[in-house]
């Protein structure tokens, strides 16, 4: 439509030349009435002045200031289109893209725009400025501080029966296991402290993520402190965007190091047509144990997910699944159970509520081991796990940087091998703080 219009204009009769001097209309005041007034004296002259980016470019400006930006955007268009060199036009058509939300494109423009001779100083000056205010636009920093209060009914994950069966000279035999090593419940802080930088490109963004996290209680070998780092360069596209990353992770516990681990991924997402994005993964996990080396693994998962917008109750919400593969290779020969092979399947929603938003995630795992765990156990039998879990929670903004948090959170393992049988739940709340 916007180029049928402007072929029109150039077969029109010599009349359509008579634009009428706009000295008149540069007296308006900049405050947004003076600008609804502008708009409304110039818009009866549009077919006088089909030729005059000077009208456009006026014209232009008083839509973008009273809000109408895609108006804007396009007579500003018509009058570079006219004449691409007319200064005041480039000038608002930059600021425009920057409000429509094209940072990059206005960038662009402003650089064009700074390396011209001809500017006024004032407008020169006023060109550096924006430059550098749209500069800080392209990088984003965020702490968030995450104090939540809870109960756990296995602090300590330890195994669900209060007592095993070993084999001994093949014949099985009942222990008792000691109160150390049986499940502790009991009350606990949980404290997070993270922190995120985002560095935007045109065609590429940097992902930089931080986080230690603390959970305290009253049975101080149950204590955990975990620390993380992971690097993600995304490359989006208007229908599919590729992602790299990488990071690693130390966890403390009840005082001592307990394991190291180092992980890469690279994930390809596709928009389709009904708007679901289609994603792909594979990652991997070195995991190095402190004390028992001979745990070590090498542990790999190729997954397979969609995520969906759907309506529920008339609001819009999230739904999402994953299916993946999982294999974990041990590094030594001693490792129980040798190789791991298994599956997992994920599910989580998102749903508007009561001004916040509720978050529902479930897990199911299923591994097998490749070998005999242990001799002592189940009489060397290969062990399978099957492990489950639950999350509820639920965010509610109190104020621009602080929210309250709720969650409930369930998980069930279960083994051949009843040593490996737990259950744990847990229930917290409490504030998340972003600066």
């Amino acid at each position: 439509m916007r180029w049928s219009i402007l072929t029109f204009s150039f077969l029109l009769p010599l009349s359509a030349h008579a634009c009428p001097d706009l000295q008149s209309f540069y007296q308006y005041d900049d405050d947004v009435e003076s600008q609804i007034e502008l708009e409304s004296a110039l818009a009866p002259l549009m077919s006088e002045c089909l030729r005059s980016p000077e009208f456009f470019a006026l014209y232009g400006a008083a839509l973008m200031e009273t809000g109408k930006l895609s108006v804007a955007l396009e007579m500003l268009e018509r009058a570079l289109l006219l004449d691409a060199n007319n200064g005041s036009a480039l000038i608002d058509y930059a600021q425009a893209l920057y409000l429509r939300g094209q940072l990059f494109s206005a960038l662009d423009l402003n650089q064009q725009l700074s390396q011209r001779q001809d500017l006024p100083a004032n407008i020169a000056t006023l060109v550096a400025e924006r430059e550098e205010r749209w500069r800080r636009d392209t990088r984003a920093y965020g702490v968030q501080l995450d104090v939540l209060a809870g109960f756990d009914n296995n602090l300590n994950g330890a195994p669900d029966p209060n007592q095993i069966t070993l084999t001994l000279s093949g014949e099985p035999v009942i222990l008792t296991l000691n109160p150390e090593f049986q499940a502790i419940s009991g009350p606990y802080l949980n404290l997070r402290l993270g922190g995120q930088f985002q560095q935007l490109a045109s065609d590429h963004q940097h992902n930089v993520t931080g986080e230690i996290r603390s959970r305290i209680s009253e049975d101080a070998a149950s204590d955990l402190i975990q620390a993380s780092a992971h690097y993600n360069y995304l490359l989006p596209k208007r229908d599919n965007a590729w992602q790299f990353g990488g990071g690693m992770s130390h966890l403390f516990f009840g005082g001592n190091p307990l394991y190291t681990a180092v992980d890469s991924n690279v994930r390809y997402q596709k928009i389709t047509s009904r708007s679901c994005t289609r994603r792909y993964e594979l990652a991997g996990q070195y995991q190095l144990y402190n004390d028992q080396s001979r745990l070590n693994s090498i542990e790999s998962k190729l997954s397979a997910g969609l995520d969906c917008p759907v309506q529920a109750l008339g609001l819009p919400t999230l739904l999402g699944g994953e299916l993946a593969i999982v294999h974990s290779a041990a590094l030594k020969d001693g490792r129980p159970g040798g190789d791991r092979l298994g599956w997992q399947f994920n599910l989580a929603w998102q749903f508007p509520l009561l001004g916040g938003m509720l978050t529902s995630q479930l897990s199911h795992t299923e591994l097998d081991d490749q070998k005999g765990y242990s001799a002592l156990l189940d009489d060397g039998a290969q062990r399978w796990v099957k492990r489950s879990f639950a999350l509820l929670q639920y965010r509610q903004m109190l104020q621009p940087n602080l929210a309250f948090m709720f969650n409930i959170y369930h998980q069930n393992q279960h083994s051949n091998i009843e040593l490996f049988d737990s259950v744990d739940s847990t229930l917290e709340l409490g504030i998340s703080a972003s600066f």
